[in-house]
């Protein structure tokens, strides 16, 4: 149930260090920073303005849609702005009293005065907990938000300028190493020119437009070269870039932006292995409605193809919507295994009881999603299943939310997961996306839990072999993430360790990948960076379609 590089959200290039945007499963790429230590002054109340009394709390309600600046018309998707004059100090109140109502560890936060913060999101960014979980990393780590246009550009796949790279960042400062992750198919990062893509994975940024990416940047004209050329602002635009290839020399390559909208399942294969057809499907996102289709398209190719086993890569998913999570869940399982089973059933605030407090309906279970719900497909279009007892899950410390719901939700109904990999990030957690006044805030209303009520891993799920002494450990093998092969290539760490397990029932002899991984210093944190507007794809989403 839980959904989780370079973003263009984050231009400004620090000349001194970071000049990437982290978003992978930390605090995810939201508008809402750290509050000042100090609150501003508050303005003067305004007249007949809401009052506050510590631990008193009006109906969110009160105040929904009660704005400082007022939006006029319709969004993107045709729904008139329900936007009344209001104020900050209003839209505070709304927050704090949202937060009171709905938020899991809502008993976990300090009341404080909203008159006293002229931010909303200053302000916003203090309405969680400040507990820890048993490793010491922060409890709520998932608190963010993002502006309402931007989200809804990312659900609904509206298409971007850009080249269709995401690239990920292992030392940030000079000497900078920043490499590329995955490319989108048909988009200019991978298209063929003189029999080779102009990107792989695993490709290092050595020069934009003649700036030195590794050890340049030094002047706020080499920053803004770099930034132009990383995150381009309109279609058409030309960046040369000087890159190197893992195992290759150095060689140049001109990169048009285009209109790109990212794929959640980004490639297909059948491998012909001992004992019968191996499927792979590289599903980076469960976040936009166009994945439904996807994924269901994924599944019947798998099942027409007679595969014995399924490697699911979610290496890069840092979630998104459930449904989704459910549907494919079912699609792995089949119906006998997932018939009257739950697949994630929602744990809300203390104050809740048996009703979920966001949409005031009685708490069902989320079942096992056997048919399209409407997202991208027909309302009750039956969906293809493999019906296996055993599936393959390749992770990273970026598949958070909605694919760790994947790996919990089999696991409840004793379908074998099998981790490759590494720990993934420990997000049990959810939220309901909320609108108010031009900004979407994401604040962690429930835990999920499995079929047998397991919703523990707040320190992720980790392989069987991993030294993670946190993780909730699964059968399967610990194994470094490797920029030397492209994905889906059956030599890269990861796929091929998860072909070995399935031939031979054990993990390779010593660290599988050790040798093949990408020769940074384990001292640099990868750091996976992508565009504000697909912030949305790193949590856990529980909307259905209007």
């Amino acid at each position: 149930m839980v959904e989780a590089s370079l973003s263009a959200g984050a231009r400004g290039l620090a000349v001194s260090a970071v000049f990437l945007l982290a978003a992978a499963c930390g605090d995810s790429g939201g508008s809402s920073g750290p509050a000042p230590n100090t609150p501003p002054s508050p303005p003067p109340p305004a007249s007949g303005g809401p009052t506050w009394t510590n631990g008193v709390f009006q109906p969110a309600a009160t105040f929904k849609d009660r704005c400082a600046v007022v939006r006029t018309g319709v969004d993107i998707e045709g729904n008139p702005f329900p936007d009344r004059p209001g104020s900050i100090v209003e839209e505070n109140f709304w927050l704090r009293s949202w937060t009171h109502e709905t938020y899991l560890w809502n008993d976990e936060v300090t009341d404080r005065n909203p008159a006293n913060y002229t931010n909303r999101l200053a302000y916003f960014g203090l309405l969680k907990t400040t507990n820890v979980t048993p490793s010491g990393a922060s409890k709520d780590q998932f608190h963010f938000s993002q502006p309402t246009a931007e989200f809804l550009q990312q659900v609904n796949s509206e298409p971007y300028p850009d080249y269709g790279a995401a690239f990920v960042a292992f030392s940030l400062t000079p000497p900078r190493d920043i490499r590329v992750q995955y490319t989108e198919p048909n988009s200019p990062a991978s298209e063929i020119v003189m029999g080779r893509p102009n990107l792989v994975r695993g490709t290092r940024l050595l020069k934009i437009d003649g700036v030195d990416v590794v050890n340049g940047g030094t002047t706020q004209a080499e920053i803004d070269i770099l930034n132009n050329g990383l995150f381009p602002e309109s279609p058409g635009e030309s960046h040369t870039f000087v890159v190197n290839d893992p195992g290759d020399s150095s060689r140049t390559v001109t990169l048009v932006s285009a209109y790109v909208a990212p794929k959640a399942v980004n490639r297909l294969k059948i491998i012909d292995a001992a004992g019968g057809k191996v499927g792979y499907i590289l599903l980076n996102s469960f976040g936009a409605f166009a994945a439904e289709q996807e994924i269901a398209d994924a599944v019947a190719t798998m099942k027409a193809a007679g595969v014995a086993d399924l490697v699911l890569d979610l290496r890069h998913n840092g979630g998104g919507l459930l449904a989704l999570a459910s549907q494919l869940s079912y699609m792995v399982a089949g119906p006998s295994q997932s018939a009257g089973r739950t697949f994630e059933r929602l744990q809300f605030n203390a104050d809740a009881g048996n009703i979920n407090p966001v949409t005031g309906e009685f708490n069902e279970p989320v079942p096992f999603l056997s048919s399209g719900i409407g997202f991208s497909l027909p309302e009750g279009a039956p969906l293809e299943t493999l019906d296996l007892n055993r599936v393959f899950v390749l992770t990273t410390e970026q598949t958070c939310s909605a694919s760790e719901s994947v790996i919990n939700s089999l696991r409840g109904i004793f379908v074998d997961v099998i981790l490759i990999g590494e720990t993934t990030c420990g997000k049990p957690y959810g939220f309901y996306p909320e609108d108010n006044c031009g900004e979407t805030y994401f604040s962690i209303q429930f835990r999920g839990v499995n079929d047998q009520d397991f919703g523990d891993y707040a320190d992720g799920f980790a392989p069987a072999n991993s030294a993670d002494a946190f993780a909730v450990k699964a059968p399967g093998c610990a194994v470094a993430d490797d920029y030397n092969h492209e994905l889906g290539d059956e030599t890269e760490a990861l796929l091929a360790a998860a072909l070995y397990y399935r031939e031979v029932g054990s993990c390779p002899f010593g660290s599988m990948g050790a040798a093949s991984t990408s020769s940074v210093s384990p001292a640099h944190e990868p750091t996976a960076m992508r565009r504000a507007v697909e912030v949305m794809s790193d949590n856990r989403d529980m909307r259905m379609p209007h």
